[in-house]
C-alpha cells in the first residue's frame, strides 16, 4: 500500500487530496500512474503535464521500474502556471 497524495488540478480532479492505495511492491511508473488512473478516470486528461514524485524523487512515467515500500509516497503534481 502507498499513499497518493494530490496537488493543484489532480486534486480537483480526483477529487481528494490524498489516499491509499494497494499496488503491486514491483511496477513501472507507468503501470503505477496507470493503476491510479483506474481508481480517477478523469486524471487521464492530464497525462501529459504531470509530474510525478515517489519518495519526493522526480520520476518519469515509463519503464522505469519502482520498487515500493509499505507507506512509501506517491504524489502527482500536475503542471502549476502563473507568473
Amino acid at each position: 500500500q502507498v499513499s497518493v497524495l494530490y496537488f493543484a488540478r489532480s486534486a480537483e480532479l480526483a477529487g481528494l487530496r490524498s489516499e491509499t492505495l494497494s499496488v503491486p511492491r514491483q511496477i513501472t511508473s507507468l503501470q503505477l500512474w496507470e493503476e491510479i488512473v483506474k481508481a480517477h478516470p478523469r486524471l487521464a486528461v492530464i497525462r501529459d503535464q504531470v509530474v510525478f514524485a515517489v519518495r519526493q524523487e522526480y520520476v518519469l512515467l515509463g519503464d522505469q521500474l519502482l520498487i515500493l515500500q509499505p507507506g512509501d509516497e506517491v504524489a502527482i503534481i500536475p503542471p502549476i502556471s502563473g507568473g
